[in-house]
């Protein structure tokens, strides 16, 4: 009898561990990063007039494929460079908005638009590079 108690003991413990099994999010050992730069245009939105590392942008990140809501927000460094640390694997989408000049060939009614990247961490202790976002100012 006790050791079929036991057994049974294992057989939860090893059920309720194959259950745990963790979602994208905070927790974890990966990280996201990226860079952004800004391309300031004239009021017409037709010719750059300026250009540099997107200093104290808002970047946002959301967890998994399930929700249009973000779960964090970041600011960028004096560089433009931005990174969300401590990631489980899964998948998440990283988003700044930019703005976007109302044309015939760029309809923008609401003056922004967001700049959605997606990235997958697929392994532990990995950092996913999403390389420069460009936004325009």
């Amino acid at each position: 009898m006790k050791k079929l108690t036991a057994l049974f003991g294992l057989f939860l413990m090893i059920f309720a561990l194959a259950a745990c099994t963790k979602e994208a999010g905070e927790g974890g050992t990966s990280v996201i990063k990226g860079k952004i730069y800004v391309q300031n245009y004239n009021s017409s939105g037709t010719s750059i007039t300026s250009e540099y590392d997107g200093q104290e942008v808002d970047v946002y990140i959301i967890y998994g494929d399930e929700s249009n809501f973000y779960n964090d927000r970041i600011r960028t460094s004096y560089d433009g460079s931005f990174e969300f640390p401590y990631l489980e694997k899964g998948n998440y989408r990283v988003f700044v908005y930019s703005q976007c000049f109302n044309t015939v060939d760029d309809p923008c009614p609401s003056g922004m638009e967001e700049i959605v990247v997606p990235a997958t961490i697929s392994k532990n202790k990995s950092t996913v590079d999403l390389g420069t976002i460009v936004i325009k100012e």
